[in-house]
């Protein structure tokens, strides 16, 4: 997995699996949301997310009403999402 910044976005590439990718995103997304309260995620061709990072990720919607969008270039993920009731919550767009 790999991960690019971008202004307020995060840019990920390759699959996220591990708990060394959670500790990254998380980092990488907590020094974001000191700067922005609305924060891009771009995963590129990820087959799925952790559950660990869509925890992460609700957190900081629901409790610290952070705007999250998440734009998803694999159709399993898309759908693994909507499965999740997630879509709606981290706005997600297929690209």
């Amino acid at each position: 997995m790999q991960i690019t910044i971008s202004s307020n976005s995060i840019i990920i590439e390759g699959n996220i699996k591990t708990v060394h990718d959670y500790q990254e995103i998380k980092s990488v997304t907590d020094s974001l949301i000191q700067e922005h309260r609305k924060i891009k995620i771009i995963i590129k061709d990820s087959l799925s997310i952790t559950s660990s990072i869509i925890g992460y990720f609700n957190k900081i919607v629901l409790r610290d009403s952070i705007d999250l969008s998440m734009e998803v270039g694999n159709i399993q993920l898309v759908n693994l999402l909507d499965d999740l009731n997630l879509t709606s919550i981290f706005k997600v767009k297929k690209v």
